[in-house]
């Protein structure tokens, strides 16, 4: 049995410096491969060709595009109606009335046509793309530009202006701007002249013909008194004007030439 002592040694100890053992153990040979090429199934193909990303193509230039039809637009049917029964009011009405809404409480608006009902007024509440249709094709269209904001139409089969300003006095959200009083349209200003004339029948018969003849001697006394002869002239030349004569106008008469 050998001591501690030799077998303590290394092997560097026993073997000299750059010495190599006889037999060295070396592997030859390919390595091992488990992934080899293998076709693809036919089904991953498929999908493959069907998720394949395709760039789109470059749009077209607006100026090669053809030009868009134009797009009939489609009358509304309650629109139509609207128009129909607002064309039926204004038919049956002698005074036709617009105003100016703002905003006022329910309330008020119920007291206010109450009030008008009272006189045969009726307050109807139009939309401006009705109403300007309507009024475009009717004796009315001179009302026309007074559809800019929210407004109101007052309509009465009678004329009456004296009982609607003096309702409207007392609601300052509903402002007049104009009306149409027996096919005649008027201003703010007109409809207050109209309203302060006196009723039909409440002048007798012994003072128009007093009011008609005080008319008549007042033209009569002016044709009298302010230079007769230029009146002459001017009435002579607008008779041969009618008759087609085409004669000159004389000339007038110098200031101190009567």
């Amino acid at each position: 049995q050998p001591s501690a002592g030799i077998s303590a040694r290394t092997d560097a100890e026993r073997c000299p410096a750059g010495w190599l053992p006889a037999l060295q153990l070396l592997r030859h040979g390919s390595k091992a491969v488990t992934r080899h090429w293998k076709a693809m199934h036919f089904q991953r193909q498929k999908l493959l060709a069907l998720t394949e990303y395709l760039p789109p193509r470059p749009a077209p230039p607006p100026r090669c595009l053809p030009r868009p039809a134009p797009r009939q637009q489609q009358e509304d049917g309650y629109a139509r109606v609207l128009r129909a029964q607002l064309e039926a009011t204004l038919r049956a009405s002698r005074m036709v009335a617009v105003c100016q809404y703002n905003a006022m409480a329910d309330e008020d608006v119920a007291t206010l046509r109450h009030f008008l009902r009272r006189h045969d007024i009726h307050v109807k509440f139009v939309l401006n793309e009705v109403a300007r249709p309507v009024l475009a094709q009717s004796k009315l269209r001179n009302l026309l530009p007074l559809f800019v904001c929210r407004n109101i139409l007052l309509v009465s089969p009678e004329p009456r202006a004296r009982e609607m300003l003096r309702v409207l006095k007392g609601v300052p959200q509903v402002i007049l701007l104009g009306a149409c009083i027996d096919d005649t349209i008027l201003s703010r200003q007109g409809v207050e002249s109209v309203a302060r004339l006196p009723p039909r029948g409440a002048v007798p018969g012994p003072e128009r013909r007093a009011a008609l003849s005080r008319c008549s001697a007042q033209t009569c006394s002016l044709s009298a008194s302010d230079r007769p002869a230029l009146h002459r002239r001017l009435l002579e030349q607008h008779l041969r004007q009618l008759r087609g004569t085409g004669g000159a106008a004389e000339p007038a008469p110098g200031p101190g030439k009567q």
